[in-house]
């Protein structure tokens, strides 16, 4: 496997980071409602959920969705693969968080390095660009992960309220998780989609109806 260049890191480090206008600071992927119920009320236990939101639910599926869609060779099959990623969203907030933040990364992208990105989810809306780019698919896995693990953790760091030094413990924590859960989505397919991440896909539609919220999902 060739070694990422120092471009690639670099152009995969400003599309992932939260500095990115893509608005993924204002959704909580159905964390904000674990917390105000108690479920999450620790460092512990908002690295529990995270874990099992990666390996067991949305962060498995989004990994093999990029990864589909970067191996995508035309615009008919990159289009099923954008279905399924809709398809498979498990509650209406999900499906609006999955379609804003594909849309405004396709937006932002599409201006600045000229691609055609419009009309895309999240995860295909990166794996399609990382394609056209030529960027490494395992690193921008990995990194999609990461940034995804992290922003779970900065809903957390607020409202648990977590530290910061046990927050960035939490990412460190997770990283080889992401990076493991990104070489198994490569040898994978869209026959592996599965969810059984239960308890957040009822707090994400449990979120649709909170009566006071900071977050959109």
């Amino acid at each position: 496997m060739a070694t990422p260049t120092d471009s690639a890191i670099l152009t995969l480090t400003q599309w992932l980071s939260p500095a990115y206008p893509v608005g993924g600071f204002a959704y909580s992927h159905g964390l904000e409602a674990a917390i105000d119920v108690g479920t999450v009320a620790s460092a512990q236990e908002t690295g529990a959920w995270i874990t099992d939101v990666l390996d067991h639910g949305s962060g498995r599926s989004d990994a093999l969705l990029l990864t589909a869609a970067y191996r995508a060779e035309d615009a008919g099959k990159l289009a099923e693969i954008d279905a399924a990623a809709r398809a498979f969203c498990a509650s209406a907030e999900r499906l609006k968080e999955t379609a804003l933040l594909g849309q405004a990364f396709g937006a932002v992208t599409g201006d600045v390095w000229a691609l055609e990105l419009a009309g895309l989810s999240y995860p295909v809306a990166v794996g399609r660009a990382a394609r056209l780019q030529d960027l490494p698919l395992l690193l921008t896995t990995q990194m999609f992960l990461q940034a995804f693990a992290a922003n779970l953790v900065a809903v957390a760091t607020r409202l648990v309220p977590l530290g910061q030094t046990d927050a960035q413990r939490l990412i460190r924590d997770l990283t080889p998780l992401c990076a493991e859960i990104a070489r198994q989505a490569l040898q994978g397919s869209l026959q592996d989609l599965s969810s059984t991440a239960f308890l957040a896909d009822i707090a994400s539609m449990q979120h649709e109806t909170q009566y006071s919220r900071i977050f959109r999902t």
